[in-house]
C-alpha cells in the first residue's frame, strides 16, 4: 500500500498563475510550517535555504533579507512562530503530558487538540500521536465533566506501553508538539492555525521580491513572538538607526487595519526601537486564534498591498513563496504479518460512510472480497451486504456494520452555514472547529461529485466543553451551496486519514466499525466455502449508529431461521487513561475480545464456553469483558438466536482519534475463522 505523505519545498508563484486555486494553497503550505517555539532555528535554516535570493539567518533565528540603500531606511516584519505544546512528562505507561509554549490563544484551543492527531517534532524526526478523549460510549461515567479542557487534560498516546518504548522513539521533554492538519483550502480560503500570521509572513516574503523603491528596507521574518517579539526586538537592539518600522502581526477578526496607537504594539519593541510611530498591519481572519483560523486570498492580496506600500516598493506583479508538494515520500509497506490487515483497513477507514450512506465502503468491501464471495455477494433492499455459503441448514451469521458516527446536513442557512445533524452517538465536541467534509450521494449514472471541503464551526466563545449543536462553512452562500448540489440528508465528515502509531498500533476514524469489517472481510480469504458445514452468512450492515436499522432489515427478512449470531463490533476498552479500569478493561495487545455483556445484550453461557473453547483450541489469544454500547446482534437476537459480540479492544471510541492494536485484528480474524468452520 502506498500513502502518501507531502512537504513542501519553496518555488515561486507569480502573479499570473496566482488564480483562485492557487493562492490559498501557497497560503496553506506557509501555515503548515512547524514553527513552534523551539523551532525556530530548524524552520529559519530550511526558509533560508529554499527562499535563496539574499535571504540569510540571524543567531536569534531570523531570517532577514535586506534589499536597496540610503534613506529612508525601513524594517517590515512578520513573526513565523505560533503557541505550540511542549512534551512536560513522559509516564510509566508510555503516555505524554504538555505544557503551552507561548500560551493560547483563545478559550477553546487547548479543547480543540482533544481527540486529534499531533505530531511531536523530536530529534529523529516526527512521531505521531493521537490526544485522547474519554470513550464516547461511557458518556454516563462522565456527565459530569462539563468544564472546558485544558492543557493540563491532555494526553497524547503514541502507541507506546512504556515510558521506555516512548523515549526509545526519541521523545525528550521540551519536544514541540503541533496539531497534524492537512493543507486545508476551500472556496478561496485557506485555513489552519494561525492561517493569518502565516499569510502575514507570506506576504512579506512577496512584497521581498519586489525591485526596490528609494532607500533601504530590511524584510524580517522574526522568531519568539509568542514571548514578547523577542526575536524582532534582539534584531532591532543591533540593526542601528531606522526611520520606519512595520509590522505585519496576526490575524484579527476585523476589517484591515493599516494604522493602530502605539499601545498596541509590543512592549520589547517599543523599548528597543526609538520611533514617533510604528505601523502596524493585521490580516482579517475568521474563527481567530483557533486551529483551523481561516483566510480568504482576497485579504491576503490586501495585506500584499499594504505591506508593499510600507516598504515603499508597490507593484502589482508579485511572486508569491509557493510550496511545491513533493509527493515521493510515502508510508512504506509493513514488513511483519500484519501489513495486509493495516492496508485493507486503511482503505476502509479512510473512506466516508456516514450512516444511509454507506455505498463508498460496500463498493470497497465488495471488491476486496475472494472471488467465490463475489460471486454469492447480494445487496438487500435496506443496503446490507450479503454473502451466503455452506449447507442450508443450522444458519449461524457474522455481522459487523460498514457507517460512522457523523452527520447530516438539516437546513442551509441564508449566510451558507449548514445545521447538521447527529448520526449516532457523536463526541461532539471533539469536531468543533476542526476541517469538515461534506459527501454527495451518486446520480443516476452511479458517480458522486466531488467533496466539497470547509470547516465545523466553532463557538466565538464557551463555558462548557460541548455545544449543543454545530454548523458546518463551505466557504459560500446558500445560492452557491443549492447551486453545487447541497441539499438536506447529505452526509458530513471530519477530515480523514489513518496513521501508524508506535510498534503495532494505528488510528483512525471510523475505526467502530470498519475494523470489524476488516477482520470479517479478511477472515473471507482464509475460508474455503466448500469445507462449511452449515449455511454460514457474513453480512456488513447499514446503518448501525443510532438504530441498528439494517440489521433490523435484516432479521426481519430471515431472523427466524437462524440459529446463532455473532456481531464483529468494536470491544470499547477502559485502557486509556482518562477511564477507571475497574470496568471495561481489555488491553491492547492482549487479544481479541469475546464481548460477553453490553447495554442490549449477553451472551449465554454456553456461547462463551463455546469461543473460549475454540480460542484455546486454536491459540488465540482470547480476552471476555462487559463494556457499554450494543451492536447488531441485539436486533437479530430478538428472533431466538443464541447471540455473541466477536470483538477488539478499542480505545477513544466515536471520537476522530480511534486507536487499535493490528495484533488483536488479526487474533479477531482467527476466532471469526475458528468459529465459522467448527465441526
Amino acid at each position: 500500500m502506498i500513502r502518501r505523505l507531502a512537504f513542501a519545498s519553496f518555488g515561486l508563484l507569480t502573479a499570473a498563475e496566482g488564480s483562485a486555486q492557487q493562492l490559498p494553497q501557497t497560503l496553506a503550505a506557509w501555515i503548515g510550517l512547524d514553527a513552534t517555539p523551539g523551532r525556530e532555528a530548524a524552520v529559519a535554516e530550511r526558509l533560508t535555504r529554499e527562499l535563496g535570493n539574499g535571504w540569510t539567518s540571524d543567531r536569534y533565528g531570523n531570517v532577514v533579507r535586506r534589499v536597496g540603500n540610503g534613506t529612508p531606511r525601513r524594517v517590515v516584519a512578520c513573526a513565523l512562530d505560533v503557541p505550540g505544546l511542549v512534551v512536560s512528562q513522559i509516564t510509566e505507561n508510555g503516555y505524554l503530558r504538555l505544557h503551552r509554549a507561548g500560551g493560547a490563544v483563545h478559550p477553546l484551543w487547548d479543547q480543540h487538540h482533544e481527540a486529534q492527531r499531533v505530531t511531536i517534532l523530536t530529534r529523529n524526526g516526527p512521531v505521531p500521536g493521537v490526544v485522547a478523549v474519554a470513550n464516547g460510549h461511557f458518556a454516563r461515567q462522565h456527565r459530569g465533566d462539563t468544564a472546558i479542557v485544558n492543557v493540563d487534560q491532555l494526553w497524547v498516546d503514541v502507541g507506546a506501553s512504556s515510558r521506555r518504548e516512548a523515549e526509545a522513539l526519541g521523545i525528550t521533554l521540551l519536544d514541540p508538539v503541533i496539531a497534524e492538519r492537512p493543507a486545508w483550502t476551500f472556496a478561496g480560503h485557506a485555513s489552519g492555525p494561525a492561517a493569518g500570521a502565516r499569510a502575514s509572513c507570506a506576504a512579506v516574503a512577496a512584497v521581498a521580491a519586489l525591485p526596490p523603491g528609494a532607500g533601504e528596507t530590511i524584510f524580517v521574518i522574526s522568531q519568539q513572538r509568542s514571548f514578547g517579539w523577542t526575536g524582532l526586538s534582539s534584531f532591532l537592539a543591533r540593526v542601528g538607526n531606522i526611520d520606519a518600522l512595520t509590522i505585519v502581526d496576526a490575524g484579527r477578526q476585523a476589517a484591515l487595519d493599516a494604522s493602530v496607537p502605539r499601545a498596541r504594539v509590543p512592549n520589547g519593541v517599543q523599548r528597543t526601537v526609538r520611533l514617533d510611530s510604528v505601523r502596524v498591519i493585521a490580516p482579517r481572519v475568521r474563527f481567530a486564534g483557533l486551529l483551523i483560523e481561516t483566510i480568504h486570498e482576497t485579504d491576503a492580496r490586501e495585506v500584499f498591498t499594504a505591506v508593499a506600500r510600507a516598504a515603499g516598493a508597490p507593484g502589482a506583479n508579485v511572486s508569491w513563496p509557493a510550496p511545491k508538494l513533493d509527493t515521493a515520500r510515502v508510508l512504506s509497506p509493513r514488513r511483519d504479518a500484519h501489513g495486509p490487515i493495516e492496508k485493507q483497513f486503511f482503505t476502509l477507514a479512510d473512506l466516508p460512510g456516514v450512516p444511509g450512506h454507506e455505498h463508498r465502503v460496500r463498493d470497497a468491501i465488495r471488491a476486496a472480497l475472494p472471488k467465490w464471495a463475489q460471486d454469492r455477494a447480494t445487496v438487500d433492499t435496506a443496503g446490507n451486504l450479503i454473502v451466503s455459503a455452506g449447507p442450508d441448514r443450522d444458519s449461524v451469521l457474522f455481522m459487523a456494520h460498514m457507517d460512522e458516527v457523523a452527520f447530516e446536513v438539516e437546513r442551509i442557512l441564508p449566510d451558507g452555514q449548514v445545521t447538521l445533524g447527529r448520526r449516532g452517538g457523536v463526541v461532539i465536541h471533539a469536531w468543533e472547529g476542526q476541517p469538515a467534509w461534506l459527501h454527495f450521494d451518486p446520480d443516476g449514472s452511479g458517480r458522486a461529485p466531488e467533496s466539497l471541503r470547509g470547516v465545523f464551526v466553532p463557538r466565538d466563545s464557551a463555558r462548557v466543553k460541548s455545544p449543543q449543536n454545530l454548523t458546518a462553512w463551505f466557504g459560500v452562500d446558500s445560492a452557491q451551496l443549492v447551486a453545487r448540489g447541497v441539499r438536506p440528508g447529505l452526509g458530513v465528515t471530519a477530515y480523514k486519514r489513518g496513521a501508524r502509531l508506535a510498534g503495532t498500533r494505528v488510528t483512525a476514524r471510523a475505526s467502530d466499525d470498519r475494523t470489524g469489517s476488516t477482520a470479517l472481510l479478511m477472515a473471507t480469504h482464509d475460508i474455503d466455502p466448500a469445507k462449511l458445514t452449515r449455511k454460514t452468512i457474513f453480512a456488513w450492515s447499514v446503518r448501525e449508529e443510532g438504530g441498528l436499522n439494517g440489521a433490523r432489515a435484516f432479521a426481519a427478512a430471515h431472523g427466524a431461521s437462524l440459529q446463532r449470531v455473532y456481531a464483529v463490533d468494536t470491544f470499547v476498552s477502559s485502557d486509556t487513561p482518562l477511564e477507571s479500569p475497574h470496568f471495561a478493561y481489555a488491553p491492547l495487545g492482549a487479544g481479541a475480545v469475546l464481548r460477553g455483556l453490553d447495554d442490549g445484550a449477553m451472551a449465554p453461557l454456553a456461547e462463551r464456553e463455546r469461543i473460549t473453547r475454540l480460542a484455546k483450541a486454536n491459540g488465540i489469544p482470547l480476552q471476555i469483558g462487559t463494556t457499554h454500547g450494543s451492536t447488531d446482534g441485539s436486533a437479530v437476537t430478538l428472533f431466538g438466536a443464541s447471540f455473541a459480540g466477536l470483538s477488539w479492544p478499542g480505545r477513544y471510541s466515536h471520537s476522530p482519534a480511534e486507536v487499535l492494536d493490528l495484533r488483536d485484528v488479526d487474533a479477531l480474524r482467527r476466532l471469526i475463522i475458528a468459529v465459522a468452520t467448527e465441526r
